[in-house]
Order: structure tokens, then sequence, then C-alpha cells
């Protein structure tokens, strides 16, 4: 399938947009899917080329956040390796997908995840102090598999389950939330991409071009993070959500 040149803008523009808001709070990947598919590609085609742009969207924010002087990477490639094997198993079950019936299900999770991030959980302020404790690591750890299933399953709104657990489950702001995030998603990535390329075709040149904005979006995103702290995040994630909810319920 060849695309054309706007078709190329279309794709950078989308992942620019995608790319911050991932960062920043999550459901890029519900914008830059559709745009995918409205172009003719495959939805499992389309959901497999979408982690090209993830995987380097993610890299560039690891990057952004370094330059800020922010890193655990230790806790980060913890965490990552219980995620690994649950996106494995969740890639294995998103290469079979196919339709939307899962968008009433990612609407209830957002809701979820506006309800608990309504209460105000740890802030920038306790950003170099607090740490989690045994029994908040030993959940955050388990539950990664469960976030690892759903980022390899089908990746949109991921963002919105792995927020509150490192934010609500272990106890971290949402600063390093993000920090830890983005780390995270490119780790698991990385093999659920694999499991995609070995399954499904992958459209690398809608890929790179949606994986350029990403990146941009991405590294702003990191930036913007920690430059305006928790409270826009919470406003940004909010905003998300609500739309993501009405635009998913709405029928047709």
């Amino acid at each position: 399938m060849a695309l054309e040149f706007w078709q190329l803008g279309l794709l950078s523009a989308g992942g620019l947009v995608a790319g911050f808001l991932n960062v920043m709070a999550g459901g890029g990947s519900l914008l830059t899917v559709p745009i995918m598919v409205f172009m003719g590609i495959p939805g499992p085609v389309a959901n497999g080329t979408n982690r090209v742009a993830i995987l380097a969207q993610n890299i560039s924010a690891i990057g952004g956040f370094r330059q800020r002087g922010l890193s655990d990477f230790k806790l980060s490639l913890s965490l990552a390796a219980c995620a690994i094997p649950g996106a494995v198993a969740g890639a294995m079950v998103g290469v079979q997908l196919q339709g939307e019936w899962f968008n009433r299900m990612v609407a209830l999770i957002m809701v979820g995840v506006m309800l608990i991030t309504y209460f105000e959980g740890p802030t920038s302020s306790t950003a170099q102090t607090h740490q989690p404790s045994s029994s908040q690591l030993v959940r955050g750890h388990v539950l990664m598999v469960g976030v690892g299933f759903w980022g390899g399953f089908i990746q949109m709104g991921v963002g919105f389950i792995i927020m509150p657990v490192l934010n609500r489950v272990m106890g971290l702001d949402l600063v390093r939330t993000n920090m830890h995030k983005v780390f995270i998603i490119a780790t698991y990535t990385i093999a659920a991409l694999l499991v995609f390329a070995s399954q499904v075709p992958i459209f690398w040149l809608a890929g790179a071009a949606l994986a350029l904005g990403n990146a941009i979006g991405g590294y702003i995103g990191a930036h913007v993070t920690v430059s305006k702290g928790d409270k826009l995040i919470r406003a940004v994630l909010n905003i998300v959500l609500i739309a993501f909810v009405i635009k998913l319920l709405l029928p047709g």
C-alpha cells in the first residue's frame, strides 16, 4: 500500500499530538490507530504498526526526563520486567483482534481512573523524599503484569491504567509516575512489536511517519511534565479522559 505525501504528513501531525498526550496522560493511540484505519490499513496491522511510534515516543521521552535530571532506572527496569510477560501474552491475543468491541471496556477503565485521580494523590513536593514501601512495591510489580497484558493487547488507554498503579498503589507523585511510565512502556513495547512483526505485516513507512511525530511529542511532553508538575498533569489527564469516554460511548 502506497501512501501519499499528505497522508505521511497527517500521520506525523497526529503522532505529535499523540506523543504529547501519551506522556502527559494517555490515549494517544486512540487518535493514531483510527487515522491508520481511515487510510485503509487493516486493524491488526495498524495495531502492530502503532508500536513503532510508541517505541520511538517513549525512548525520546526517557531522554527528555533524563535531561531534566529525572531517572530511576533500577525501579523502572524491575517494573518493566514484570510487564514484559503480560505484554507478550497480550500481543498474541492482539494479533487476532478485529473490530471495535473493546471501546466500552476502555471507556469503563477511563471512568475508573478519573474517579481515582479525583482524590488528591502524592504531589511533586514529595518527589525527592517518598520511597514506596515493601508492600507497595510488591503490589505495583504484580499489577504490572496486567498493565503489560493490556499494553501488548491493544495499547490504547494503557496510560490510564499504569498511572493509577504508579501514583495510587505505589505512592509516586505524577511527575515520577510519568518518568517510570515511559520507560516501562518502551521496554514492553519491544517485546510486543516482535510478536506483532512475527504474526502480521508491519507497515514500516506509516510507522516511521508516526514515529517522527510521536518522538517529538513525547520529548515535549517530558519537558512540560517536569516544568509544570502535578497540577497540569492532572488537568490534562481528566480532560483527555472525559473527551475519550464521550467519544467511545457515542453510537456509531
